[in-house]
């Protein structure tokens, strides 16, 4: 499959700036088109294991906390909540996406949001040698060590999802 010419997101542009390297990825994408990231793996011939999803969540005191998670599971808000020091952690709604972290949904980056929210990453980032993170907007990724994102975003690693049990 033909790439497409990704224009430089602020996310890469972060990741320039710190001189961290990084592989740009792109798949084929239209207007208001929202790909989930199973999807996006197929499309650009990777393991959904390996393709992150970054979900946005608010506090029962209002706090936000990002997860960072394989796109083939699915968030625990249970550990995410525990796991942050919360009582209870929900998805914030998808029409705050954009005001709140300066991405629209289907391209949330956790690099260069507009404030800086604790974030936590599944542990079993840890154990790859590359995960492939949204790079600000639909249709573009970033493929990167987990040791450079760490250099350009401060995160934990933490077990905050569950594998979608699938019926037979």
């Amino acid at each position: 499959m033909a790439k497409v010419k990704i224009d430089k997101t602020n996310a890469m542009r972060a990741l320039d700036q710190l001189k961290l390297e990084y592989e740009a990825l792109s798949y084929p994408c239209t207007g208001d088109e929202v790909l989930g990231g199973i999807e996006v793996a197929e499309l650009i011939g990777e393991s959904a294991s390996v393709v992150f999803k970054t979900l946005v969540t608010h506090s029962d005191n209002k706090d936000f906390v990002v997860a960072v998670i394989p796109s083939d599971e699915h968030l625990s808000l249970k550990k995410l909540a525990k796991i942050s020091g919360h009582k209870k952690i929900e998805m914030i709604p998808v029409a705050k996406i954009e005001a709140l972290t300066g991405y629209i949904r289907g391209g949330c980056s956790p690099i260069k949001m507009k404030k800086i929210f604790p974030t936590f990453i599944s542990d079993k980032a840890k154990y790859l040698p590359y995960i492939i993170i949204s790079a600000g907007k639909r249709g573009a990724q970033i493929k990167i060590a987990p040791e450079n994102l760490q250099k350009a975003i401060h995160y934990q690693f933490a077990d905050i999802s569950d594998v979608e049990e699938v019926e037979v």
